[in-house]
């Protein structure tokens, strides 16, 4: 059989299944070829290959034979017959083990503890070895330390001098002689999370200046081991001779950690990984050189470290000048550098314009079990950002509000080399975030597995951070500007007995000119956008009657983050916000008229069901259009112009009409207002007071769920239409008034605020005018007119024209005539003779009595609540 053939019959989960080995659902395990706590081996089941992720594994790619011949540690023609057998070609007893080729490169973990051992026994045979390092004030007794000799590898193998050559302890000499790399170094050993020798740092002892540290290539590992788990105070030195000489002081090396950075620029990705993996660690304590630059880079780690850890305390060595940990004990005693450490102080960043020192937050205390926990994603005035210990994730934008998706801007930064990778992925696609870390990890020279961590780290605090935007208070409790003052007169508002009568006063203080009930009516239905239940008003009046400012006014007494100003909304618009940008806001049409059908349909959901959906069309990666649901939540409050007199009835349905007032007197109030603010005699800096005044009191209001104890025992009139809607409407009023007094109502052992009659006896108060043009026939505008026309004829002529209407009421023609068409059409006037050319005469034919049916509407009301 082929390999081709092998190839093809035999799959990796095949394979995988063979050695006890299953990949989760997204092809992903831990690599069976080091110790793996992350799943880092990729296996690719349609190609029948696998990839090892890891910096720390030499597996690197492969297909099914490649797997086996690492499995068994076998050669390539011992892997191929056990591939065979797996397909069921060969019988198993028929394999003949083979012996390993010794030209065949040996497992990396093998070579390098080889050659620790050899190192080892070499610093115990050469005395120079040992003369040097006494020199240095090292014990080679106490501390691991090996010497690399000349003839370290002549006794070794053909492997093994191959594998060591392949990893860079070997190189040819001149005389074609394999030496080793670390030739004349002491050599320390670097390891692993499990404590392995992964690779070495060589310290010459021939003392040259231009050749004195050397590292083996793909440099990895921590000296001297990666801190205990435990550790709470860590000490990072410039070089390993400097955290040797600090490790063999056991009264330093008893109560720190210890860890070696590479030299002034050595402070790798490896290290932050192990820092930031440290949960009790309290204090980071850099103990550099005395020189500028052990100072500089001091300085520069101090800033990489506050920005990663900001809960950790940053300090500093106090080393002397010209001195290094190592060459202070020349000179002076042990004892000198405990001193040194226990003298350190908080670092300065001298960078900034004034200096500031690093300390660690004073937080308050916390109590048992109940930990402070801050979230590694943080936010500026670019967007969010995630910091790892080998790159900064940063995104820009907003994120999408859909559920169904998380595409993103995203840029990684190396933070050694400040280098850049940027894409568009979706966080929610792994094929994507497979992608990107691979190509991130190419272009900023990464570890691959990291990257791909650290984004599925991103994605995470991405869902949270997006579903605590939408859990978030629907509420302001204050206005971030808001000032403790006037945070305590909007307490003291809210706490006055007659609080309605303060609002209102403090409305017309604002700059709303008359409609006195109006404007108080209007104000809880404007702050029931907090509640589950809010509640909706539509404002009608002929055009230039004051309504749009009404609204405006009435509208900038809440938050603006809470608040959606539009002029108009076209058709599709409503569909395309986020899908909670719009929950729990307050809407504002200036002209409900200028809608579409379709935009009035989204409206009207939006109103009463609380949501609208859309389903749309989207292509996937592969180009396919597949369906997609697009949801947007409310609920929503909303305030809403109109010139019309007759709405269509779905729309009025579900909302409070209001009739803005066009009497005579309303316009001389608004006339004497404008010509005051004219002639200077009113205070716009008063009026921007109250103005803020209210809208820190409102701010103040939570939405607390209301117990109404009087629900049932009142009945609206039944000549009101759309009953049910209308009663719902007014036990939610009652509701919004209960809220609003919330500081002086009383509670059950629920929580609930318990309304009183008093809420009752306002809410019907409040909302007569509107349960009034529930119950009548003509339109707030056209009973108005009516109304003027009665008191107009009353000592007239009961017929009349047009000219003299138009001229005694100071009418347009074209309102004239539309209201004179629906009269006509409600039978409340008629012709009374007169021709088209000369001129029409009209006559009112049905004198109803307003004031009869408010007092009977008012008396109905007033004897329910007097039975409470």
């Amino acid at each position: 059989m082929e390999i081709t053939q092998i190839k093809q019959q035999l799959g990796i989960d095949q394979v995988l299944a063979h050695y006890g080995l299953k990949a989760d659902r997204n092809g992903r395990l831990c690599c069976p070829f080091h110790a793996d706590k992350t799943p880092s081996l990729q296996v690719y089941a349609k190609t029948n290959t696998f990839c090892c992720f890891s910096a720390n594994c030499q597996a690197g790619t492969g297909d099914v034979i490649d797997f086996i011949q690492l499995k068994e540690k076998s050669s390539k023609h011992a892997a191929i017959l056990k591939a065979k057998e797996l397909t069921g070609t060969v019988v198993a007893a028929a394999v003949v083990p083979i012996k390993p080729d010794p030209a065949e490169e040996l497992p990396r973990k093998a070579v390098l503890l080889r050659f620790w051992q050899g190192v080892q026994k070499s610093m115990a045979a050469s005395k120079r070895a040992r003369e040097y390092a006494a020199g240095r004030n090292l014990d080679w007794q106490k501390l691991e330390i090996g010497f690399a000799g000349e003839k370290l590898a002549d006794s070794w193998n053909e492997a093994l001098k191959k594998s060591a050559l392949q990893l860079g302890l070997l190189h040819a000499a001149p005389a074609g002689k394999l030496e080793p790399k670390l030739k004349d170094c002491l050599v320390f050993p670097l390891k692993d999370k499990e404590g392995q020798p992964v690779s070495f740092y060589g310290r010459s002892i021939l003392e040259s200046e231009t050749s004195r540290h050397f590292y083996l290539k793909d440099r990895q590992g921590l000296y001297p081991h990666y801190p205990k788990a435990d550790t709470t105070h860590l000490i990072l030195t410039e070089s390993v001779i400097d955290a040797a000489t600090l490790l063999q002081n056991e009264s330093i090396s008893s109560q720190y950690g210890i860890l070696a950075l590479y030299g002034t620029n050595g402070l790798s990705a490896e290290h932050l990984e192990a820092i930031r993996s440290l949960e009790q660690l309290q204090e980071v304590i850099l103990f550099l050189d005395g020189d500028a630059a052990g100072r500089a880079a001091a300085e520069k780690h101090a800033h990489t470290l506050q920005q990663l850890f900001s809960s950790l305390r940053i300090s500093q060595v106090e080393t002397p000048q010209g001195e290094d940990p190592n060459s202070l004990l020349e000179a002076h005693a042990p004892e000198v550098l405990q001193h040194l450490i226990e003298s350190r102080t908080g670092f300065f960043l001298s960078s900034e314009k004034e200096q500031e020192r690093v300390e660690q937050p004073q937080l308050a205390p916390q109590q048992p079990n109940t930990p402070v926990k801050e979230s590694p994603l943080k936010a500026d005035r670019w967007g969010l950002y995630y910091a790892t210990s080998v790159a900064l994730y940063r995104i820009s934008g907003s994120l999408p509000q859909g559920l169904e998706s998380l595409k993103v801007s995203l840029a990684i930064e190396c933070l050694s080399s400040n280098r850049k990778y940027r894409s568009k992925p979706d966080l929610f696609e792994e094929k994507q975030v497979v992608r990107a870390a691979r190509e991130a990890a190419e272009k900023l020279d990464l570890p691959v597995h990291l990257l791909q961590q650290g984004l599925e780290e991103l994605t995470d605090l991405l869902e949270e951070h997006r579903r605590e935007q939408i859990e978030k208070p629907k509420h302001k409790t204050s206005s971030p500007a808001a000032s403790s003052a006037i945070m305590q007169k909007g307490l003291e508002l809210l706490q006055k007995p007659q609080l309605l009568k303060e609002l209102n006063q403090l409305i017309g203080k604002a700059g709303v000119v008359g409609e006195e009930r109006t404007r108080l009516f209007l104000l809880p239905v404007a702050l029931s956008y907090k509640t589950d239940k809010p509640l909706h008003a539509l404002l009608q009046g002929s055009s230039g009657s004051g309504k749009t400012h009404l609204l405006s006014k009435l509208s900038s007494f809440i938050a603006e983050d809470d608040r959606k100003h539009f002029t108009r909304i076209t058709e599709s618009s409503l569909y395309n916000w986020g899908s909670y940008e719009l929950q729990n806001k307050l809407i504002c049409l200036e002209d409900l008229d200028g809608l579409k059908e379709e935009a009035l349909l989204a409206f009207r959901e939006l109103q009463s069901r609380g949501q609208i959906s859309s389903s749309t069309s989207v292509k996937d990666e592969q180009g396919n259009i597949q369906a997609q649901t697009r949801t947007v939540y409310g609920p929503i409050a909303s305030l809403a112009c109109t010139t019309k007199g007759e709405i269509y009835e779905d729309n009025l349905s579900r909302c409070f009409l209001v009739a803005v007032d066009e009497s005579r007197e309303q316009t001389k109030k608004i006339i004497d207002y404008q010509n005051k603010k004219a002639a200077g005699l009113i205070d716009a800096r008063e009026e921007e007071q109250a103005r803020q005044l209210l809208e820190v009191a409102l701010g103040l209001v939570k939405p607390l769920p209301v117990l109404n104890p009087y629900a049932t025992k009142l009945q609206l009139p039944e000549a009101a239409h759309k009953q049910r809607r209308l009663n719902e409407l007014y036990q939610s009023y009652v509701q919004q008034l209960t809220l609003l007094h919330q500081y002086q109502r009383q509670k059950d052992k629920q929580g609930r605020l318990v309304a009183q009659k008093e809420d009752l006896l306002q809410a019907a108060h409040l909302m007569f005018d509107t349960i009034l043009l529930k119950v009548d026939e003509l339109n707030g505008p056209l009973r108005q007119f009516f109304e003027q026309l009665k008191s107009y004829l009353r000592d007239r002529d009961q017929e009349f024209s047009q000219r003299e209407v138009r001229q005694g009421l100071h009418i347009s023609k074209t309102q004239l005539q539309r209201f004179l068409y629906d009269l006509m059409q409600l039978e409340y006037v008629q012709l009374a003779g007169g021709h088209g050319n000369r001129g029409y005469r009209y006559r009112i034919s049905y004198w109803d009595s307003l004031e009869a049916l408010k007092a009977q509407i008012k008396q109905h009301i007033e004897n329910q609540l007097e039975k409470l």
